[in-house]
């Protein structure tokens, strides 16, 4: 059994995987606690869990996977600027570890899950996977393997500026992506306190609000923009959309599609490209992200794991 968490600022989501079949045995989700010593608890406490769920002692785990926001060390040991999690630097391997016993290996949680996905969708060749949360980023897998780039920035397309004059972006640029579609973004903007900020703006633009009409079409605007930029600059076969904004579904994809429509209808050579053939939605509640962490710490034993 290998074991993946995708640790997030309110929630963790953890799975144990077969690694003989590379199926999902058992899964959990369990409150994040912040925090240095919140987060090595939370990540120690789940994997017990796991453990108790299947009567197994944590020791018989092959490998423990983490993925987390904010920036991993290329040799997965280590997260910095992880603000949601309140964690400045935490060398998150090392102290879980010690206290598992147990080989453990961390990601960016966004490229864990562009991992997750890539397998769980049995996917080959190129893959982008363009999270849709607080903010906006993609990972790129390519036969398999994560593409990184010169300095582990490949996929964050949320800070691309398409529209200097737009709203800021706390990057320090304007008419980011990400001040576009990111949900974190588009709650500040709205500046109405609702449970889920972004299906309230829905709500209100189906109801004819000027304003919500304005941010749900800057956001099917900005996600369109980083599909394109993803097919334009990488060439992948997929693009495979995910994270909490999918939870949106159709009321998402509908207006980003439109937006895709509207940017070819001019150019015979974006048509050429056929964009909306290569479009994919995750699955409500998929374990993608999870099951990409498990298969971080497979890496940390050895080279790869069955798609799932």
């Amino acid at each position: 059994m290998r074991v993946g968490l995708d640790v997030g600022g309110t929630k963790t989501d953890a799975v144990a995987v077969d690694d003989a079949t590379g199926e999902v045995v058992v899964r959990v989700r369990r409150p994040t606690r912040v925090g240095p010593e919140g987060v090595v608890r939370t990540i120690v406490d789940t994997v017990h869990d796991l453990a108790g769920e299947l009567g197994v002692a944590v020791a018989s785990f092959a490998s423990v996977g983490v993925g987390l926001p904010g920036q991993v060390d290329d040799r997965g040991e280590r997260v910095a600027h992880a603000v949601n999690l309140g964690l400045e630097r935490l060398e998150v391997a090392s102290v879980v570890a010690s206290v598992l016993g147990t080989p453990v290996r961390v990601e960016n949680d966004v490229k864990a899950a562009a991992l997750g996905a890539y397998a769980i969708e049995r996917l080959d060749r190129s893959m982008a996977y363009l999270n849709l949360g607080t903010g906006v980023a993609a990972g790129i897998v390519v036969d398999g393997d994560l593409w990184r780039g010169a300095r582990g920035a490949a996929g964050e397309v949320g800070h691309v500026s398409i529209d200097p004059r737009g709203p800021a972006c706390r990057c320090g640029q304007r008419g980011c992506i990400e001040a576009l579609a990111g949900g974190g973004a588009i709650a500040e903007r709205w500046g109405r306190a609702a449970v889920l900020p972004v299906r309230d703006v829905f709500d209100a633009a189906d109801a004819g609000d000027p304003r919500a009409v304005e941010l749900r079409d800057g956001l099917a605007r900005g996600v369109a923009a980083a599909v394109r930029l993803l097919v334009l600059t990488c060439d992948v076969d997929t693009v495979v959309l995910g994270g909490g904004l999918t939870a949106l579904r159709e009321r998402l994809t509908v207006p980003v599609q439109a937006a895709l429509d509207e940017g070819t209808a001019a150019s015979g050579f974006l048509r050429s490209l056929d964009v909306p053939a290569r479009l994919r939605l995750l699955p409500p509640a998929s374990p993608a992200p999870a099951f990409g962490a498990a298969l971080v710490g497979a890496a940390a034993t050895r080279k790869t794991m069955t798609h799932g």
